[in-house]
């Protein structure tokens, strides 16, 4: 009787497998992510991933340095993006609509992809810490933008983001990578 519940759990665990996890990593607004991925030659589910670890989804999230909406942009990276990408009429309050503020995160990813040479540690750090301070460890020799040197990323914040963004990526793509 024991084996028999047992290999019914086993059976469900595995056939619910993909279930459970979009249940824990969803992909909410998904069409106008794969749009702007698209737009910014990134992939959509790198940008899911990023979603997920700024603000679980939660489109009015608001960090306590003033960072706002999914994509946690902050108002002074907001205005300048949305002058970049010619969005008019842009509001600070704008970054809590999900769409605005995916487009303009989405775009501010890109442009640091470009900037940094496609390397996505170096761009996921600029996008937390800054990229002026991620130009400047690098330049200083403080980090040379591996994967292997994370640990000398002098923010552990910022540390903490790359590596929790590459492991939820990888998740992403186990769950959504079979469509």
């Amino acid at each position: 009787m024991y084996l028999f519940i047992f290999l019914l759990m086993l059976y469900l665990f595995i056939t619910q497998a993909n279930y459970i996890g979009r249940f824990v990593y969803p992909f909410s607004y998904r069409e106008v992510i794969v749009e702007e991925a698209k737009k910014n030659n990134l992939d959509p589910l790198l940008i899911a991933a990023v979603v997920w670890v700024e603000s679980s989804f939660n489109d009015n999230a608001e960090s306590a340095k003033g960072a706002r909406g999914l994509m946690q942009v902050m108002p002074e990276t907001g205005l300048w993006a949305a002058e970049q990408i010619g969005l008019e009429n842009f509001s600070k309050e704008n970054l809590f609509d999900p769409y605005i503020n995916i487009t303009i995160g989405t775009w501010y990813l890109g442009d640091l992809f470009r900037q940094f040479d496609g390397n996505p540690y170096v761009a996921l750090a600029a996008y937390n810490g800054g990229r002026g301070h991620v130009r400047r460890w690098l330049q200083e020799g403080i980090w040379d933008g591996s994967r292997e040197s994370l640990t000398n990323i002098p923010f552990p914040e910022t540390r903490s983001f790359v590596i929790k963004v590459e492991q939820t990526y990888k998740r992403y793509n186990q769950i959504y990578n079979t469509e």
